[in-house]
Parts: structure tokens; C-alpha cells; sequence
């Protein structure tokens, strides 16, 4: 079924506004019991959304996961409670009148900002501003790429965003919008909620661009309309679904409409309105309901636009069953990695094992994907204007454009921000594994959104290249020292530091298997020597650590080393063994793996005796390995500008001082 601009027939003037005067005092109910929230944006766009939900936006909540619904995004998450009632009154299972009444409640499922997983219906977790709108970004490119490959009969729908002020001011926004604009998106329609109010007041405090114009330079589509006015708003709507461009649709509101004091201020934002101001908006609209009661002809209103869907849904379904395609679409959608995909992994493992290269880490990666690429065709790649340093993009890979969704590799501009963002996005609307690069000290510039691939559980893969002070000239603003630390610490998000070509491919089969969160691979810009010769079909990476070189008698030293400075911690072993101080090497290209194994086994790796991390990076997050009396050889400031080598011995990063380090202690 093809995505159409109308799916619903209009509501009588009765049924919209009874419809939109639930929102807003469920909106408003619930923040009040809560003392927490914000009201304003509900009840301002109550009456877009509406119009949305009855007309235009196609699902069924029977089948909320149904691949070829429209996805709705909130990306002003602060006015989760328009969300929340939309699902509940439009018949989403699990969220109840009681998840309603405890709105930003421990325990319940009405999070202050709507949260991905929580309850059916939330597609992505939004609330830091501008973050939905770059993930809508990337379910839209994930919608005409999977359309590109299925056809119209799988995939064909829109993607549909309300934003705020505040998300149009965020940086993020100005990035993804520009993409989209670039790539010619038009399934992604935005509904600007545009009441010109911030927390602080009036918008013209902060800002005096002029929005429409700059979203048309972007080469999006721009209409207006009264957001108040549903037959105007369905026009605006209509126009902009008929577009081949983005659209961004103006919908000029006023923040906490129906309040009789409080409309169209800041004090509506991001407060309860209060007891008195409440009732005044209960006697404006005639709504004589204690609150959380919900009439029954609104109910079964609500409930009959939930079910608008089904015959829809049905018939897609059946053209499904029928399809060809039906398997791997469903394999894709599903997440499953081929059968076929492990052999050839460890095909590639065996042969870097016999033919030993000494190459960066993040040409490993590159030949990796070689490997995988052919195979998995739901990986689609791309780099922030650097994928001739990264190493992201292979021969067997097109490019994705507006004159070819079905491209597989997505020069994404030095947008690192809107990257991460889209990345997560495509992750989240299914079919897709997106992995992305650039430099890992530009992860400061994409953080939030990396952190946010955490929280949601999002399966996407970052290629950070460039990892240490061994990228050499660039010198100290390119130079990450404290990088590795603060990303080891955001949870759920496993950072790979791989040692050689055999631990990249690891590195990068434990990332593709990793359904629940996203992964780092820290890669180098400098050759490494080939550590591990010996060939083993189990992954000694997913263990996160594991003695790669054990003690010549009883042990006395441990050292433990990630990525580039195993080559230095061998080197030191070399001489201590030498010395007649047996000394074990460990093989460290996951730290949050490593220390979720079992107890027994990681005392077993380290071994009580001396420990030494060596590591080009801050000490930060191995203290709980090395204890009081560990040794780290590291970083404990900035790099400089030199050659590889030079930086290393300035910064004594060395065997010779890993072995005097040992000696002294001993």
C-alpha cells in the first residue's frame, strides 16, 4: 500500500474538539499531580496533533511494530504528556489510564521525557532538544533505502516530527536539516510548533533568524499554518505530503492554549499551572470531568482511530506473506546476522593469523568490511568527510543519494553531531546496522548522541580512527588522551581498542552481534605489528581480556596493554623475561567486557603479583585493576606536535620504561 498524504477522513468540528480538550486537561492533570512537567506544549499543539492522528499519520495500535507504519516522533519530548495521551487514547495496550495518573512516577512507564522501550508506540527517546529531529532524519533515510531495496509493497511511509523552538535553535538541528535537505528526504515532514516562547520568555530574547528562510536554503519545502484551525492545518499538512522535498510546516500556536492567565507566557512552559488556573481551563471548555475521566464517546472516538489502521495493515501483511522478499525482509527487520556471516569471519581471522600484516588497525577494519559488506547488505556505512582516514568505505558499497537510496555509504559532511544522531535513527527504525566514522577526539563533538545510542540500546557501530598520540603532526587538538576514559564510563556502551588485524575483526564481529547497545571501535592512524599468530575459532575478544602472552615460570609481573601499546608491553615482557622477571602480557581491547566477566576468571588473567597498564591515554578508568600499588604508563596531559615515534619516547611510553617501572617496584 502506497503511502498516501490522506489516510483518514476529517473529524466533525464536535469530535476534534473533544478530542483535542482531552489532551490538553489530561496534559495539564497529570502535570499537576505531579507538581513536575510541562503543560504549555500539549495543550498547544493538541489540535495539530489531532489532525495528524485522525487524517494523515498511518499505524494500528494492534501492531505497533508493524515495519511499514509511520513514525511519529516527538523531538519536543518535554511535552511527553501529548505523546502519552495520544497512545493511551487511541488504544496502545500497555499504557493504562493508571500509567496516566502516575506521570513521571518511579516505577511507571510515563518517564518526565518519553523514553524508547518504555511503551509501545515511543519511537525514539527524546527530551535533550534537536535529538529526535536528527533521528527522524535517519528513519527517513532508512525508509527510502529500504524501499529502494523491497519496493513500495514493504516499504512506503513518511516519517512525522513535532519540534519546538528549542530544537530548531539546537546546533544538531541546523546538521540534520542540512542532510536532509541534501538527500531530498521528502517522507519527512516537521511540524513546528512555533508559539515563540522559551523558558526564559519571548524567543526574540535569544534568537532573531529567520527560520522558514533558513530551512529553504536547506531546499526544504516550508508552508504555513494556524495550528489552531484544523482545516487549515490539514491543508498545510496535504501540501507538504504531496512534496518530494522535506517539509517543514509552520504551525503558529499559543503555548498552553485555553488557559485563561497563562496562555501564551513562559510560566505555562515548564510548571503546573496551578489549582486555580486548572478549573479556569476546565470552565472555558465546558469540561466538567474530575480529573483522569475520560468520557465514553471519546474513548471509542479515540479508540476508532487506533483501529484506522487495521485494514491497512492487513493488506500489507498479505502482500508480505506473498512477497519473495519475504525472508530476508523479515531477517533484516528481525536483526538476525546471516548464517553465513561467522565462517567468513573466521575465514578472515585465519589468514591475518598466517600472513601476519603490519598495517593501522584502521585499515583491519577496512578489510574487514570487505569481508562482511558483501554479505550483510543491511550494514550501511558512512564517515563525517573523513572516509579516506577512517577507512569506512569499500569497493562493493555505492553511494547513497536522492538519485540513489539504494547506495549503501553516506558522505555525511563534517556533521559528526547529526551522524551519531541519524545513525541512531536508522538503528532504530529496523533493517538497517549503521556504522559511522571520524576522528575519536571529534566523539566531544557527537557525545550526547552517542550517549543516547546507550540509553536506548541502540545497535549502532562507530569507527573512531586516530585513537592516541600516535597519529603523530596533527598535534594536541586532534590528539585524544582523555577520550578512551569517558566513553569506558558511559553505560552501555562497550569501546573496543583492538590490538591488531585478528582483534579488529573480533572487535568488529562482537559489535555486529551486539543487539543491545552500541559499540566504539578505537582505531589506530599508525601500523601495528600482527600479535596474535596463533589461530583461535572463539572470539578471545568477547571476553574482553585474556593472556596473550603468559609468564616463562612462575609469574611476577602482569602487564596489561589495549590496541597499540600491546607491541610495548611484549617488548617489555621480552626483557624482563630476560632479566629472569617471568611476566605475563594481557591483551585488553575491552575493558567493560573484560570486567564483567566472573570474578574468578578475571583474577585468573591478572594474576597476584605486580600490575602495569600501558596505555596512550589517561589513567582514569584502570584504577580498579591496578589498585594502591599498580603502575600505569600512560598520558596525565595533552600530546604535542611531533612524529610518532618522537612522541612516544617523550612521553616515556616505552618498554625501557615499563621494565624500569618493574624493577623498581620489585
Amino acid at each position: 500500500m502506497t503511502a498516501s498524504s490522506n489516510f483518514g477522513a476529517a473529524l466533525s468540528e464536535q469530535e476534534h474538539f473533544s478530542l483535542s480538550s482531552t489532551i490538553s486537561v489530561l496534559s495539564m492533570d497529570a502535570v499537576e499531580k505531579a507538581q513536575s512537567g510541562h503543560p504549555g506544549m500539549p495543550m498547544g499543539m493538541a489540535d495539530v496533533a489531532v489532525v495528524l492522528f485522525s487524517q494523515f499519520l498511518r499505524f494500528d495500535s494492534r501492531h505497533p511494530d508493524w515495519a511499514d507504519r509511520d513514525r511519529f516522533i516527538l523531538s519536543a519530548g518535554h511535552g511527553s504528556m501529548l505523546l502519552y495521551s495520544l497512545l493511551y487514547l487511541t488504544g496502545y495496550k500497555d499504557i493504562s489510564l493508571e500509567e496516566i495518573k502516575n506521570f513521571r512516577r518511579l516505577g511507571y512507564k510515563t518517564a518526565g521525557h518519553p523514553e524508547y522501550g518504555a511503551l509501545q508506540g515511543i519511537e525514539t527517546t527524546t527530551g535533550p532538544l534537536g535529538q529526535g529531529f536528527a533521528n527522524a532524519v535517519g528513519m527517513a533515510i532508512a525508509e527510502r533505502h529500504l524501499n529502494a531495496r523491497f519496493g513500495d509493497d514493504l516499504i512506503d511511509h513518511r516519517v512525522w516530527v513535532v519540534a519546538s523552538d528549542g530544537c530548531l535553535m539546537e546546533g544538531i538541528s541546523h546538521e540534520a536539516a542540512s542532510l536532509a535537505g541534501h538527500l531530498g528526504l521528502g517522507r519527512m515532514n516537521v511540524l513546528w510548533d512555533d508559539n515563540k516562547i522559551s523558558i526564559d520568555g519571548p524567543t526574540d530574547l535569544t534568537s532573531s533568524d529567520d527560520v522558514k528562510r533558513r530551512f529553504l536554503s536547506y531546499g526544504w519545502h516550508v508552508v504555513e499554518c494556524d495550528g489552531h484551525d484544523p482545516k487549515n492545518i490539514a491543508l498545510a499538512i496535504e501540501e507538504a505530503a504531496g512534496e518530494t522535498r522535506p517539509s517543514l510546516i509552520d504551525c503558529r500556536t499559543i503555548i498552553g492554549c485555553g488557559a485563561p492567565t497563562k496562555a501564551g507566557k513562559s510560566i505555562s512552559h515548564g510548571a503546573p499551572l496551578g489549582e486555580e488556573e486548572v478549573a479556569a481551563v476546565r470552565a472555558a471548555i465546558n469540561w466538567h470531568h474530575a480529573p483522569f475521566v475520560i468520557p465514553e464517546e471519546v474513548n471509542k472516538l479515540g479508540l476508532s482511530l487506533g483501529d484506522r489502521g487495521a485494514k491497512a495493515f492487513d493488506y500489507w501483511n498479505e502482500g508480505l506473506l506473498k512477497s519473495s522478499n519475504k525472508e530476508n525482509f523479515n531477517r533484516c527487520i528481525s536483526g538476525f546476522l546471516p548464517a553465513s556471516l561467522n565462517e567468513a569471519i573466521n575465514t578472515h581471522k585465519k589468514n591475518m593469523s598466517i600472513n601476519r600484516p603490519q598495517i593501522a588497525t584502521r585499515v583491519s577494519s577496512q578489510k574487514m568490511l570487505d569481508v562482511v559488506a558483501p554479505i550483510l547488505v543491511e550494514l550501511l556505512g558512512g564517515s563525517a568527510d573523513l572516509s579516506s582516514s577512517n577507512n569506512t568505505k569499500v569497493n562493493s558499497q555505492e553511494l547513497l543519494d536522492r538519485n540513489n537510496y539504494g547506495g549503501r555509504y553516506i558522505h555525511y559532511g563534517v556533521r559528526e553531531h547529526a551522524m551519531v544522531a541519524a545513525m541512531n535513527g536508522m538503528a532504530l527504525h529496523g533493517g538497517i546496522i549503521p556504522y559511522g566514522g571520524t576522528f575519536l577526539v571529534f566523539t566531544d563533538y557527537c557525545r550526547p548522541s552517542i550517549r543516547l545510542a546507550a540509553l536506548m540500546g541502540a545497535r549502532c557501530i562507530f569507527i573512531m580512527t586516530h585513537d592516541s598520540i600516535g597519529l603523530g603532526e596533527d598535534g594536541p587538538t586532534h590528539q585524544p588522551v582523555e577520550h578512551l576514559s569517558s566513553l569506558r564510563v558511559i553505560p552501555n556502551l562497550v569501546v573496543f581498542r583492538p590490538a591488531d588485524s585478528v582483534e579488529t575483526a573480533e572487535a568488529w564481529q562482537l559489535a555486529l552481534q551486539r543487539i543491545s547497545g552500541p559499540s566504539i571501535l578505537a582505531l589506530t592512524r599508525q601500523n601495528v605489528s600482527t600479535v596474535r599468530v596463533k589461530h583461535s575459532e572463539f572470539n578471545l575478544s568477547s571476553r574482553g581480556g585474556y593472556v596473550l602472552a603468559t609468564a616463562k615460570g612462575e609469574r611476577r609481573a602482569t602487564i596489561i596493554a589495549s590496541g597499540s601499546e600491546i607491541e610495548i608491553a611484549i617488548a617489555a615482557k621480552d626483557q624482563l623475561d630476560s632479566d629472569g622477571i617471568s611476566t605475563a602480557v594481557i591483551s585488553m581491547p575491552s575493558l567493560e567486557l573484560f570486567l564483567a566477566q566472573e570474578p574468578f576468571y578475571i583474577n585468573e588473567v591478572l594474576g597476584s603479583v605486580i600490575r602495569v597498564v600501558v596505555e596512550a591515554g589517561v589513567r582514569q578508568c584502570w584504577d580498579r585493576l591496578l589498585g594502591e600499588n599498580g603502575i600505569f604508563i600512560g598520558m596525565s596531559g595533552f600530546g604535542a606536535s611531533g612524529s610518532c615515534q618522537e612522541l612516544y619516547a617523550h612521553f616515556q611510553i616505552t618498554a625501557d620504561n615499563v621494565v624500569a617501572a618493574v624493577k623498581a617496584r620489585i
